[in-house]
């Protein structure tokens, strides 16, 4: 962080203008920003399972105060009690305000146990391309059922998009299917813009399509390989996120995580510090 007489008076005022409005110290935490950021943990899962402790101090020095986590072995908790795992992290001054996770199994603890520690949300990351639209009607049903569990619970849930959910299907986009069938009082959507990108939808127009339903979105840049396409580190592939986010936060966007999953020439840590070097740049 710049620690120039400038920067501390700028950033001083801003906490002074939190204070006095609401959720003050949520924007306590942007460190002079008009929107903080995060991370999804999985862009360091390798280097997180070696050394849990030392991974998030490293995220925290790096700039992110907000972690969206993922269910993998060791639980959306990372072995500890959610309790625990709070007092960790306050002691970074960070704050986990989401985790995807496998909904279909024991929502109804993990809806309390994320609630008990303050997250935000609860996000079903993953169904695949499916063969009915059927399917996607049943899943529509399903995180209808899991938006009354956490709306008990006082937290949210979210699905998360990928390019699947976007081809159509005898003439009917699913993505479209599941953003009319289900709840908005109870049912959000996470946008990975990366993957919107990747099949061929602008994604503040499909947000204003629906607006007010995605809350959250995934930060990662895309890349043209030799047989595809990549994430890579933010700023250094073909989509304009200096553009892209103010618009996103103009239509009602409240979280930003960082993900990066191809980490090609360097680690998984230097790419993550250097995303949020990138996004430490633009105003949104």
């Amino acid at each position: 962080m710049n620690n120039s007489r400038r920067n501390f008076l700028r950033q001083t005022a801003l906490a002074g203008a939190a204070i006095s409005m609401p959720f003050g110290k949520e924007l306590m935490a942007m460190t002079g920003k008009s929107n903080p950021f995060g991370i999804q943990l999985w862009t360091v899962k390798q280097a997180l399972y070696k050394d849990t402790m030392g991974v998030l101090k490293y995220l925290s020095k790096s700039g992110y105060k907000q972690l969206e986590g993922f269910e993998g072995e060791k639980g959306i908790f990372w072995g500890m009690k959610n309790t625990e795992l709070k007092k960790v992290l306050d002691d970074l001054g960070m704050n986990m305000v989401s985790s995807h996770c496998n909904n279909t199994q024991d929502f109804e603890r993990k809806a309390a146990g994320a609630a008990e520690i303050g997250m935000k949300y609860l996000i079903c990351p993953h169904k695949g391309a499916q063969k009915s639209l059927d399917n996607f009607k049943q899943f529509s049903d399903e995180f209808n059922a899991c938006g009354e569990i956490t709306k008990k619970n006082g937290i949210r849930f979210a699905y998360h998009n990928h390019d699947y959910s976007f081809v159509p299907m005898d003439g009917v986009v699913p993505q479209d299917l599941m953003m009319k069938s289900t709840n908005p009082d109870t049912v959000d959507f996470e946008m990975d813009m990366y993957w919107t990108v990747a099949a061929g939808v602008d994604p503040i127009a499909y947000m204003k399509k629906f607006p007010n339903r995605f809350k959250l979105v995934h930060v990662k840049d895309l890349s043209k390989t030799a047989t595809g396409i990549e994430s890579c580190i933010i700023g250094k592939g073909s989509i304009d996120y200096k553009s892209l986010l103010p618009q996103a936060a103009a239509q009602g966007v409240k979280y930003y995580i960082v993900e990066q999953e191809a980490y090609t020439g360097t680690t998984e840590l230097d790419c993550a510090k250097e995303d949020a070097a990138y996004l430490k740049t633009l105003n949104w």
